[in-house]
């Protein structure tokens, strides 16, 4: 069954167990939030959190680029394609790949923002957070999608429910559950008291398992590049 804050407040303070009104319990709550669901983020690739953006366009002669904070910080850009010809839109371009690569290269093979050296971008390397560089430097104003992953917006009593409680909130539990433990009985206690912070790290290992599993099947990422389950007797591979 799904969860939303209030439910997951509830079932949180019930294991705990604690009343849902104490104040260290309250004061603890986001942490407990931010732990589940930046591991979870981070340790699975979530179709969830990638989002399009095509609201940014480059500029004529100028190499750098800022990267569009509308949809919030976009954390791994996993594809960009510039769309051509100049001018057109998503629905009406040829999108040109644009591949990935380092500074170094990119200063190397295109060491100028000169007339002769700009054409259509063909590489991009990430500068920091916001800004990409590309080779060569754009010789038109293209507009861009980028596909990227970002972190959605926390489970709050403003946020009563996200894709994770939604979708995996057994496993969203366990995460909470081994930061919460932990903040009760210190988290040094997690390799003395297999009862409580470690059980828990244990059931939280053991669903994630399965949940990258479904994860790589929903990206058609699973065995022989197909969604279907991994299956050790389906050898050879299918195709």
């Amino acid at each position: 069954m799904s969860l939303t804050y209030d439910s997951f407040v509830t079932q949180l303070a019930n294991m705990a167990p604690v009343s849902s009104a104490n104040a260290e319990f309250l004061t603890a709550l986001p942490g407990v939030i931010d732990y589940a669901e930046g591991r979870i983020y981070r340790e699975l690739d979530l179709l969830s959190v990638r989002v399009t953006d095509t609201s940014v366009s480059c500029s004529s002669g100028v190499r750098s680029i800022n990267l569009s904070t509308t949809q919030g910080t976009l954390l791994v850009v996993d594809r960009l394609n510039i769309f051509t010809p100049v001018g057109t839109t998503s629905t009406d371009t040829t999108r040109s790949p644009v591949y990935f690569t380092s500074p170094d290269f990119i200063d190397a093979s295109y060491p100028s923002a000169t007339s002769s050296l700009t054409g259509v971008p063909e590489f991009a390397a990430r500068v920091n957070d916001t800004q990409l560089i590309f080779g060569p430097a754009p010789d038109e104003a293209y507009g861009m999608e980028v596909v990227a992953t970002i972190r959605p917006n926390p489970l709050s009593s403003g946020n009563s429910s996200t894709w994770l409680t939604q979708n995996l909130p057994e496993l969203f539990f366990a995460g909470a559950m081994v930061f919460y433990t932990g903040y009760q009985k210190d988290f040094g206690s997690q390799g003395d008291s297999p009862q409580s912070a470690q059980s828990w790290e244990n059931q939280f290992q053991m669903l994630l398992k399965t949940a990258a599993v479904d994860s790589l099947r929903a990206k058609i990422q699973s065995q022989g590049w197909t969604p279907q389950i991994p299956n050790p007797i389906a050898t050879p591979q299918r195709v």
